[in-house]
């Protein structure tokens, strides 16, 4: 008999979730994470005393509770997790900001559908077209034709300057393609982002995490932390075995990784396939600003701020170290009423990162790389925003470094392959995918992501 009904390899959003749907089931459960904390890609970190969010920047997905069929209403009933429980503050609003054109929205798609006709009238009907295929679209099929996004995009509407501010957020917030974005993929974040929209947990990240961590335990699942795994053992069919960085072997009947394929593929030392998922190449730093003052207060309203400096938006790996001309705001404040704003004042920056060029540094360059990018963000943030910078009391970066330390994703890709398996089926027949190579990004994608593998592959197996 085996040690385990399922080994669940890393112990972020999609493991996690995986672990609670399979461990309510009565499964024998194991997740096994190389690092101290959960959450993967969307974990917390406290430095100086400070505590910081990684990756969370918006719950996208938000829906009022009780609204039927969406993302959300399926993470809390198919995992019993109590919507109140969350605590979830929605936005007010948000602004995509180009040099000519603006946009606002927010949880209301009405608020947009405006915005595209004031700035955009030429396009008003053309989007308004856009707007009900999207609500039509069904993002669970798991089986798609790949189609451009850009050439897709191009048969509703007209003006480039639209499409680019169409696909800075979508990108932004879930697209591992340089340029271009996969159309299915594009229509699960529009629909994410302006369809359904953003909110945040009381607390932050740390708040979801907990309600997770609990509910995986409640059932009876176990952790194995701070103990990676460091090879699996297999036949030409099979895996057999996972043997962890301390030398400890582990048997069970599947094995569902959430680290990435070529990550997982690495463990089990089988050759490259002639056809096979590209490697992810695109990252990010983050520089993080803690404030003497709320944002709302120095006159920054917006909660996230897509934006663009240049003629046309780029979406590539930057030659530079980072690419400060587009990114995203964040401002985590501004979720909350401000009798209820209990954080500390924070504005986050996100840049395209070389990774490369990052780890070819060495310690001390490293870290003047990483003041002078802090330096670079926050100069092109106050283009458009008010000047914050007299009132950072302690600023920190994150770099693809990070990223690579924390996750183990090849080239610190936040987003992993370009080639998504939406199966999460591998080359041997108990082994599968979960996260973000299987396809389903962001933080609610990713808890679904492990839902749909441990229902397809585990429980209808029953």
């Amino acid at each position: 008999m085996a040690d385990y009904d399922v080994i669940i390899i890393g112990a972020g959003m999609s493991g996690l979730a995986a672990g609670i749907r399979l461990a309510c089931f009565d499964r024998r459960v194991l997740i096994i994470e190389r690092h101290s904390v959960y959450g993967g890609l969307n974990s917390f970190y406290t430095l100086d005393g400070h505590r910081f969010d990684v990756g969370l920047h918006a719950l996208t997905n938000y829906v009022p509770k009780g609204t039927p069929n969406k993302p959300l209403t399926k993470l809390t009933r198919q995992l019993r997790i109590s919507y109140d429980s969350l605590e979830l503050f929605p936005q007010d609003h948000s602004l995509i900001h180009f040099p000519e054109h603006q946009l606002r929205f927010s949880n209301d798609i009405s608020l947009m559908i405006d915005e595209v006709a004031r700035a955009f009238p030429a396009e008003a009907d053309r989007f308004g077209r856009l707007v009900r295929e999207m609500e039509i679209y069904d993002e669970t099929a798991l089986t798609t034709a790949p189609r451009s996004s850009r050439t897709t995009l191009g048969e509703y509407l007209q003006n480039p300057v639209l499409i680019d501010m169409l696909l800075c957020p979508t990108m932004y917030y879930g697209n591992p393609r340089e340029q271009d974005m996969e159309w299915h993929q594009f229509a699960i974040m529009f629909k994410s982002l302006f369809l359904e929209g953003f909110a945040r947990p009381r607390g932050g990240i740390r708040r979801m995490i907990a309600q997770l961590v609990k509910k995986y335990r409640e059932y009876g699942g176990l952790f194995r932390m701070g103990c990676g795994v460091k090879r699996l053992v297999h036949d030409d069919q099979r895996v057999s075995a996972v043997v962890l960085d301390d030398g400890t072997e582990l048997t069970a009947e599947q094995i569902i990784s959430s680290a990435g394929y070529h990550e997982t593929m690495q463990l089990c030392s089988l050759p490259r396939p002639e056809i096979a998922p590209a490697v992810g190449q695109l990252s990010f730093t983050e520089s993080i600003s803690v404030l003497k003052h709320k944002p709302r207060d120095l006159g920054i309203t917006p909660v996230i701020i897509f934006f663009n400096t240049t003629d046309r938006f780029n979406y590539a790996v930057p030659g530079d170290l980072i690419d400060p001309h587009s990114g995203v705001i964040c401002c985590p404040n501004n979720y909350y009423p401000p009798d209820q704003d209990e954080e500390p004042g924070l504005l986050r920056i996100t840049s395209l990162a070389n990774y490369d060029r990052w780890t070819a540094l060495s310690k001390p360059e490293y870290r003047a790389a990483k003041e002078q990018a802090y330096l670079q963000t926050t100069a092109i943030a106050t283009r458009l925003v008010p000047d914050f910078r007299p009132q950072v009391t302690y600023h920190d970066l994150f770099t693809p470094r990070t990223i690579k330390k924390f996750t183990g994703h090849w080239n610190g890709a936040v987003y992993g392959s370009p080639d998504k398996i939406w199966n999460g089926r591998t080359s041997l027949e108990n082994l599968y995918l979960c996260g973000t190579d299987q396809g389903f990004l962001g933080i609610i994608g990713a808890a679904l992501s492990g839902i749909t593998i441990a229902n397809l592959h585990v429980l209808s197996a029953d």
